[in-house]
Parts: C-alpha cells; structure tokens; sequence
C-alpha cells in the first residue's frame, strides 16, 4: 500500500489524538493536543480534507490559550509556596481599620467572622508569648475552628494599621484564586505546626 506524505501527516496526527487520551495532567494534554491541531492541519490542507482543517485552525489557538493559562497558574502556585504573595491586590476587598495600643483585636472564644492583615504596628499573643508585626496574618484559623471561635486572644502592642477580610470574602477569593488559595493553606498549616511545635517543647519542659 502506498503511503502518501499527507496520509503520513493525518496517521501521526490521529496516533497524537490518540496520546491526549492517555495523559494524566492538563499541561502534556495541552502540548500533545497542539501539535496535533498542526499535524492535522497540515493534513487538511494537502489531502485536502477542509473540514479537518477548519476544525484544527479554530482548535489550535484554543488549545495555545489554555496551556499558557495552565503555565500561569503554576507559576503563581509556585509563588505561593514559596510565600511569594503580593497583598496588593488583596485590598480592594479589604477595609482598613486602626487599633490603639492595649486594645484587644479580639479574645479567645470570641466568634471569629474576619481575618487581619497587619499593615503596622505589633500584635501579640499573650498565652503563646508570639510577636505579630507588619506582613503578618491574623485569626485565620477561626475560618477552620467547627464552632467559628477564636483559638487565641490578641492584643495590641503598638497602634497599628490593619486590614479585614471577612471570612465569605475569604472563601470567594479561595475558590477564584489559586494562588491565594494556595497561600491561605500554607498558612493555616504552617500555623498549625508551629502550634503543635509548642505544645510539645512545653510538654517536655514539664516533663524535664
């Protein structure tokens, strides 16, 4: 059986098609299912089979669109794992608030409905004897408590310059942006350990 170039074109076309199904992860997907829009388009066009071609001249800037999405967004997963988060763009869904020094931003137990982002000034923890200065968080893990209180009390040390975020804003943001939803688990986790850190060197302590 002769094999003509085009039909070379439109088998190594079909075979890509074929790998698309057979990939596990959207980036791969994306660039095997790119050179397969060119494959087929080349194959449209010599055959000529423009039905073929129409289809993969319309899919192939799709397909470009998506990956560099995809690039994108692991680009800013990178950031934030890294902790390479611009709270920026944060403040448009932000209000910001001043706290003098000696006022309790809140007490544990309380209902927690909001987490801080400290702008200036110092926090402090007074159970855990924990700094909290500029570039910090606050009260995020009320987000996670089951009964919406606050785990710890806070207390101002300096006047300070904060900003709120409600907890629905919060969840808003988690789900549309991957990098601050990405930022806000390692937060909470690192927070968790650092917690869980404490409560063993102060149980080896009593026990020593």
């Amino acid at each position: 059986m002769n094999v003509t170039f085009p039909d070379l074109l439109g088998y190594i076309a079909a075979f890509l098609v074929f790998l698309t199904f057979s990939m596990k992860t959207m980036v791969p997907l994306r660039i095997v299912g790119i050179c397969s829009n060119v494959f087929f388009i080349a194959y449209g066009y010599l055959a000529p089979a423009y039905p073929l071609f129409v289809l993969h001249i319309a899919l192939l800037p799709l397909n470009v669109f998506r990956l560099r999405q995809m690039l994108s967004l692991v680009r800013q997963i990178g950031d934030a794992t890294k902790g390479d988060l611009n709270m920026d763009w944060l403040k448009p869904f932000t209000t910001k608030r001043t706290v003098k020094a000696g006022d309790f931003l809140f007490r544990k137990t309380d209902k927690a409905d909001a987490m801080y982002f400290v702008i200036s000034g110092e926090f402090r923890i007074p159970d855990l004897g924990v700094s909290i200065g500029p570039g910090e968080v606050i009260g995020e893990l009320g987000l996670l408590d089951p009964n919406r209180a606050r785990t710890q009390t806070v207390q101002c040390v300096t006047d300070a310059e904060i900003l709120r975020v409600s907890y629905d804003q919060v969840k808003q943001l988690y789900f549309q942006n991957p990098k601050f939803g990405f930022y806000f688990l390692q937060l909470t986790s690192r927070r968790l350990f650092e917690n869980v850190a404490r409560l063993e060197q102060r149980l080896a302590e009593k026990e020593a």
